[in-house]
């Protein structure tokens, strides 16, 4: 069994898009019907996040912690309770391509790190997307690290210890952890994802934090975001 953990905190303008991209990956003909189980971990919602996702099929569980790191833990204990042996993570404003699952299991590793896509840029000055362009390794053998396009055995990730309890970065932690027990982690441009560059950020340390600070940098240094010009946003690739 395989297993896509969705962490989301009133997420009800995303989630419906993100669950019906997932069970389209759930789905897809080169799992040969292998069960999937998409588990949406509802993180202090208010709202109608979790009665959209139930309604497309997702299995939801609730905590009220407000910490992305314990809501992914929380989703991949159910689902190695519920016998999965592939754990593969994305965010709850991120579409996950048909083929994205058995990309992963295509890599034959420990773990996958993927890149991700922006689908709109238009909360950001045009030099931002400018600069995501020309910083951001779209290839396989890069070293970006993203929550919304992850995948790790149950075993790796069982040995690694699991997400720590942390409110931004906890994958990149995990990441480490998995390094350092000797996971055979491959970085691959293979599994796809289109994600949001939104400016109501969930994660403090997020790629959507990354890009407001970007955007920041490029305004105080008063650069005309159509301008050939190098400014300290230039300095810092987009690694996030």
């Amino acid at each position: 069994m395989l297993a896509i953990v969705i962490p989301a905190h009133n997420e009800a303008a995303h989630i419906g898009a993100c669950v019906t991209a997932a069970r389209r990956a759930a789905d897809h003909h080169q799992l040969l019907g292998e069960e999937v189980r998409v588990i949406v971990v509802l993180d202090s919602c208010s709202d109608e996040t979790g009665d959209i996702a139930s309604a497309l099929g997702a299995h939801v569980t609730s905590i009220d912690a407000r910490n992305v790191g314990i809501a992914r833990a929380h989703g991949a204990e159910r689902a190695l309770a519920l016998g999965a042996r592939w754990l593969a993570f994305t965010d709850a404003d991120t579409t996950v391509a048909d083929d994205w699952l058995s990309r992963q299991l295509d890599c034959c590793a420990d773990a996958v790190c993927g890149v991700i896509g922006v689908h709109d840029w238009s909360p950001h000055l045009g030099a931002v997307q400018e600069h995501f362009g020309r910083t951001y390794t779209d290839a396989d053998g890069h070293r970006h690290i993203h929550g919304a396009n992850l995948g790790v055995s149950a075993r790796a990730y069982l040995q690694a210890g699991g997400f720590p309890p942390l409110e931004s970065s906890e994958d990149v932690a995990l990441v480490e952890a998995l390094i350092e027990t000797g996971a055979h982690i491959e970085w691959s441009a293979a599994p796809r994802v289109v994600t949001s560059a939104r400016t109501d950020f969930k994660a403090k340390k997020g790629f959507g934090a990354t890009l407001v600070e970007v955007s920041r940098r490029y305004l105080s240094a008063n650069v005309n975001a159509n301008a050939d010009v190098a400014g300290p946003a230039d300095v810092t690739a987009i690694a996030a």
